[in-house]
């Protein structure tokens, strides 16, 4: 899938995504907090852009919304240093990572991957980028998530556990990173289900307002 950041366009082709980045979500999901970033991938078909549908899967239990900041890689780079990792985003967006939750918990129970539960086609919705200028503070940036004009969740960047530094750098000694690569970068409490008929949007201070219409 090709996406644009500023004038730049990037074709992705994986979706990097860190599970229990926050506390709180950790403590709501009855998970420890990790002593590293925990990583499962989706493919570029996962990706939803704004103001397409987003296509809820029938029959496979509660579909639940997670709410994440997303960054935009535009260099290649392997083992890169947290002091140097910023240098390697391209742009910032918000998106959601859909979760199949009654599998997960399944998958989770019977100690297998979580990849059937969160890695299916048109699992990630995903926002316009926006260019990072050096004066944007990501890690202090508050977002909220609302379900039919309700809030389901709010929280702010600089409660990740792992910050995205961190994450690029740990990223980076496990995969060569390249352009056009995706991060989720986790999500804050307040994760819930969505039913066909829904609308979610998504916003944070220079982000957004993102929609999508569920169906």
């Amino acid at each position: 899938m090709q996406l644009s950041v500023g004038m730049n366009q990037f074709d992705t082709a994986r979706v990097f995504c860190i599970g229990r980045n926050y506390a709180e979500h950790a403590k709501e999901m009855g998970a420890p907090k990790p002593a590293e970033p925990v990583v499962f991938m989706k493919p570029a078909t996962s990706l939803v852009p704004e103001g397409e549908p987003l296509v809820l899967p029938r029959g496979r239990g509660s579909v639940h919304h997670e709410m994440e900041l997303v960054i935009a890689l535009d260099r290649e780079g392997r083992d890169i240093a947290v002091a140097d990792a910023l240098r390697y985003m391209a742009g910032v967006t918000l998106g959601i990572d859909l979760t199949l939750r009654d599998l997960q918990s399944r998958l989770k129970q019977a100690g297998q991957p979580w990849e059937l539960a969160k890695s299916f086609d048109g699992s990630a919705a995903i926002g316009r980028f926006t260019s990072w200028p050096a004066e944007f503070d990501f890690q202090n940036l508050e977002m909220r998530c609302t379900v039919n004009g309700i809030l389901r969740q709010q929280g702010n960047t600089r409660d990740m556990l792992f910050p995205v530094a961190e994450i690029i750098s740990f990223l980076s000694r496990h995969w060569r990173l390249l352009p056009g690569d995706l991060i989720y970068t986790g999500t804050p409490a307040g994760v819930g289900p969505l039913v066909p008929g829904d609308t979610i949007m998504l916003e944070a201070t220079g982000l957004g307002p993102f929609g999508w219409a569920c169906v």
